[in-house]
């Protein structure tokens, strides 16, 4: 009696552990696209610099660096530049 019940419900866990591992490849490819950004280095008064490197805001990458300096993302309504960026994908 055991077995049959094996027998009957291990093709639909093969299916739900292949529908789950479908979903979770898809997501992994589309995540490592997101969030390309300019990096630009600052100066002394931490202003940004003309110097663009492209960048990523993913956190679990190493810091993006610009011929050694760290790399920081622009805002748009200021000049200075206080959000690090870390290497693309």
């Amino acid at each position: 009696m055991k077995t049959l019940n094996l027998k009957n419900m291990l093709p639909a866990a093969v299916i739900a552990m292949a529908v789950g591992g479908a979903f979770m490849t898809t997501s992994m490819q589309s995540s490592s696209k997101l969030a390309q950004k300019d990096g630009y280095t600052r100066n002394s008064q931490n202003e940004c610099s003309t110097i663009q490197v492209n960048c990523s805001d993913n956190p679990l990458n190493s810091f993006c660096r610009v011929s050694g300096a760290q790399a920081y993302e622009k805002p748009e309504d200021s000049n200075i530049c206080t959000t690090p960026l870390y290497k693309p994908d």
